[in-house]
């Protein structure tokens, strides 16, 4: 595999933890939210990888083929959000019940720290691979 290819795989790494951070804060934001006029609350939203090959469409097999990743989907969690018994509250359902969104934070605290440690080594590896190039071209000038 080419250095050079390293930055295609890198920032399709980047591409996929961007989106998934984007989909953690939006769980986050909606964490305490209670259903809407139709009755359903926010359902929390994972993002799903997949394989992708990397590369110009006739290099894709072989030994010039590489692998990123990207994001297939976003998928619903379709667990039934909490309940709280709260008659007052002007989005009671006729037993009492205020149904709030499905979102753990403390599992999206989790999923961001860990999008954004994956998001970093990607960096990181860019980082370094430049540095190999530059330091690669030197070596040519001298």
């Amino acid at each position: 595999m080419s250095l050079l290819r390293i930055f295609d795989v890198a920032s399709s790494a980047i591409s996929a933890q961007s989106q998934r951070l984007n989909v953690v804060a939006s769980n986050l934001s909606n964490a305490d939210t209670v259903a809407g006029p139709d009755g359903t609350a926010y359902k929390a939203r994972q993002v799903v990888f997949q394989t992708a090959l990397m590369g110009p469409p006739g290099m894709r097999s072989g030994s010039e083929a590489s692998a990123g990743v990207r994001v297939s989907t976003i998928a619903e969690d379709n667990t039934p959000g909490r309940r709280v018994l709260d008659p007052k509250h002007p989005s009671a359902d006729a037993e009492g019940y205020v149904t709030y969104s499905n979102v753990n934070p403390v599992e999206e605290m989790v999923n961001m720290i860990s999008a954004s440690r994956s998001y970093q080594n990607s960096v990181e590896v860019m980082n370094t691979a430049r540095s190999l190039l530059q330091k690669t071209l030197q070596m040519g000038q001298g």
